[in-house]
């Protein structure tokens, strides 16, 4: 048997014919080679068509197989020899063993270095054909080690096989890289499903017991309402009953207008229950009485619960700079508590208070909101502040609005809050909410009642009505008119004397006198600064724009909250104390001196504390309260001054006074904001001033007296309204609570600190009973949150 080959050398190309035992045939000459994986043979041209082969070692043999000579069969039986250490090292039938990855790389080396492919030099087997398909089978079977030719063969069939496995190799590591990275991709979106399962659960069990708590509210309503029916079913009552009731309706026309006779008529007519139960209980009675129920049916029926929504830059204690965080927390507490649903919008400042807020969390809503021409993305979050819902908005702007570590004071206030307030107007189209008062607070959000009306009311926002609260109109948002259309508003639209056109500077736009213009109701923080706003010094120029509307103006002075300020309760002072036992007062006087380094002992444990806490702004009087530091000292007392000033110089000049006093044993300038401190200050101290040039409502006042502390106020806006006089003979006895002076220089100061410190030595007992009464003054937010939802009623029908 025998097997044909294309042998190429260099550029010549012959076919070799292979037989068994490794021999080769050029033409008519048969040649034997035997060459093991180490062994090689080279092959070098002699002559046209004549080749010499040289063995490379010694178990490569090369002879004629015509030649019988002696030398010849010892070769042949060396050659034997050879063939069968071959065979031994290949196994019993010739055959390799199981083959490694070790040995298919040390074949293909071994192949490449014997039989090299290239310039002409190297033997090269081109092709082959066997006749017999099974020669080669039959070669292994009979013990051969195969053709010569089969070994380039088989090293590059094992080259590919390596190739091939090393392919498979990198796709398996490649494959198991992609199988960790998915898995761990997989395992936060477990996590995330797992969270989302939680959550509807959750909500599916507050769903649940909702509909139970509805359901329960529906048979109490509807077993009340079975139990109050008259005896007698509406279609048991006789026609001649009906009739009757419509001639004691035309009886009382002298007391009814026509309107209402027609609509008793119509009602009669239709024979609604709800008449027939007045008729059947009020038959007897006298037609004043009949007259009056007739007339409370047909009130319109009082709405359910509201839901009011207020959008403003503070909300306390999460982030307060002044009045107006306080203010929102109490109003929106005490609204909650008279059943109506309240949230609130507010920037989400990097600089927030993040520990006092509960459950905060980013919602799964794509919030895009139109500013500059252009729609830029938010996140909200929502979270819990003071058992108030609060939705918190974070622009995703490259001006970072909110990422500044400050709340106000940045040159572009204007451009950040109309951007919030536009960005707030449009989560509630997007969310879907119908809120039934939209209530937004002082020029950072005014811009947002022109929004509802220009912008959102045509995109189907058309469920609420506007309130507007004003907290100081020293500050009003005025910025050249171009300004305005970042936001979406048209310029030209606005630019009216009778819109938001400034009423001082005609090319400039005042977001404040929008808010005006174009809420339902507007309100300010005390009856007496509604009076004072309405003149040219108090209005800041826009008292006649008020004057304009003073309809829907309204002055309704601010409360406290009375859970959070509640010296029986309060954690953060020292001993807590009630108007029945004040004395823990004087035990919290005593911790404050040592906690500041003031005189403690001996005479000075009787000395009066006079404190203040305070933003050291020139409407708070500064000038008044650098001249209540000496006075006290003049006095005999002690000063504790709590606060700092967004202005360099008037901080500067403070902290001068600061340094002045130091290691002063009555005097201490704590130039800062710390919740802690003003807290032990309002328990310890038994004077508190407050010589403000101009207050809208004040609650520092409010709270001193809470924890027993008595107000020195001047007479302006909300302290008039809240502090009244020892020593007027005008005020009833019960309403008189602390000292009031009328000018803002140091004459009228002095009259009100001197008359509080002489009481406070001179008639100790008389101190104490005006500690109680003060103590008992109620400023929660219960009747002004009435007067609120009055106006929301009145703007709603």
């Amino acid at each position: 048997m025998s097997t044909t080959v294309a042998l190429g050398i260099g550029s010549i190309t012959t076919f070799v014919r292979v037989f068994p035992h490794n021999f080769f045939s050029f033409g008519q000459m048969k040649h034997g080679c035997r060459v093991s994986l180490e062994d090689a043979a080279t092959v070098s041209r002699c002559g046209s068509f004549r080749f010499l082969f040289t063995p490379l070692s010694t178990t490569c043999g090369i002879r004629s197989r015509n030649s019988s000579s002696k030398r010849d069969q010892v070769k042949r039986m060396r050659g034997r020899q050879s063939r069968s250490e071959v065979n031994n090292r290949m196994g019993r039938h010739g055959r390799d063993g199981p083959t490694t990855v070790q040995d298919i790389q040390k074949l293909a080396t071994a192949a490449e270095e014997s039989l090299p492919l290239g310039d002409g030099g190297g033997l090269c087997f081109l092709e082959s054909s066997a006749p017999n398909g099974a020669s080669n089978v039959e070669d292994e079977e009979k013990g051969g080690n195969g053709a010569f030719s089969g070994i380039p063969a088989e090293a590059d069939s094992l080259k590919s096989l390596l190739a091939q496995a090393i392919i498979e190799k990198n796709a398996i590591s490649k494959e198991r890289s992609e199988n960790i990275r998915l898995h761990e991709r997989v395992e936060p979106l477990k996590e995330r499903l797992r969270e989302s399962d939680t959550k509807i659960l959750a909500q599916l069990r507050t769903y649940r017991e909702d509909v139970e708590a509805s359901q329960a509210s529906i048979h109490e309503l509807t077993s009340e309402n079975e139990s109050s029916v008259a005896q007698i079913p509406v279609q048991e009552m006789p026609w001649d009953s009906w009739r009757g009731l419509l001639l004691r309706i035309d009886a009382l026309s002298d007391f009814l207008s026509q309107k209402v006779t027609k609509e008793l008529q119509s009602v009669a007519w239709r024979r609604e229950k709800r008449l027939r139960d007045i008729y059947v209980s009020f038959a007897d009675e006298a037609d004043e009485e009949l007259v009056s129920e007739f007339m409370n049916l047909l009130q319109p029926k009082k709405r359910p619960g509201l839901h009011v929504i207020h959008i403003a830059a503070e909300i306390a204690p999460v982030a307060k700079v002044g009045g107006l965080g306080d203010v929102l927390t109490g109003l929106c507490r005490s609204l909650q508590k008279k059943g109506h649903l309240v949230e609130a919008i507010l920037p989400k400042y990097d600089c927030m208070d993040y520990s006092r807020i509960i459950n905060l969390r980013e919602l799964d809503l794509e919030l895009p909101s139109f500013f500059d021409g252009h729609m830029h993305k938010n996140k909200v979050w929502s979270g819990i502040v003071e058992g108030i819902p609060v939705y918190f908005i974070e622009p995703l702007h490259p001006a970072k609005f909110f990422r500044r570590g400050e709340y106000y004071a940045e040159p572009d206030d204007f451009r950040r809050f109309t951007y919030f307030s536009r960005a707030a107007m449009e989560f509630i189209l997007q969310s879907g909410k119908r809120p039934d008062i939209i209530h937004s607070h002082d020029w950072q959000t005014s811009v947002v009642a022109p929004l509802y009306w220009n912008v959102y009311v045509p995109l189907g926002l058309d469920s609420a009505r506007l309130a507007f609260t004003c907290h100081n109109f020293l500050y009003q948002g005025i910025e050249n008119s171009e300004a305005i259309a970042a936001c979406g508003l048209t310029v030209q639209d606005l630019m009216s004397p009778d819109q938001m056109q400034d009423n001082f500077f005609h090319n400039k736009i005042n977001l404040l006198k929008g808010a005006i213009v174009f809420s339902n109701v507007v309100t300010t923080v005390s009856p007496t600064y509604a009076q004072e706003v309405l003149s040219p010094e108090g209005g800041k120029g826009l008292h006649g724009t008020l004057g304009a509307h003073s309809k829907k103006f309204f002055g309704i002075l601010n409360g406290i909250d009375v859970e959070v300020w509640n010296p029986a309760t309060d954690t953060l002072i020292d001993y807590q104390f009630t108007a029945d036992n004040i004395d823990g007062k004087f035990v919290n006087k005593q911790k404050l001196r040592e906690r500041l380094g003031l005189g403690n002992q001996g005479g000075d444990e009787r000395r009066p504390l006079v404190g203040c806490v305070t933003r050291l702004a020139p409407q708070k009087g500064v000038h008044l309260i650098k001249h209540a530091i000496h006075r006290t000292l003049e006095k005999g007392g002690q000063f504790i001054l709590l606060g700092s000033s967004n202005l360099p110089e008037v901080q500067h000049e403070f902290e001068v006074i600061a340094r002045q006093f130091e290691n002063h044993p009555q005097i201490r300038l704590v130039l800062k904001y710390d919740e802690t401190l003003s807290h032990a200050i309002y328990s310890a101290a038994d004077v508190f001033v407050i010589p403000s040039i101009f207050e809208p409502c004040g609650l520092t006042q409010m709270i001193s007296m809470r924890y027993g502390t008595i107000p020195v106020v001047r007479r302006t806006g909300g302290l008039a309204d809240s502090v009244f006089d020892v020593d007027d003979e005008r005020i009833p006895q019960e309403k008189k609570n602390g000292f009031v002076f009328d000018d803002a220089n140091e004459g009228s100061f002095n009259s009100g600190l001197d008359r509080a410190l002489n009481y406070y030595i001179q008639r100790p007992e008389w101190w104490q009973d005006l500690v109680r009464k003060a103590m008992l003054v109620d400023f929660s937010w219960d009747s002004s949150a009435d007067r609120y939802v009055d106006l929301y009623r009145l703007v709603l029908k």
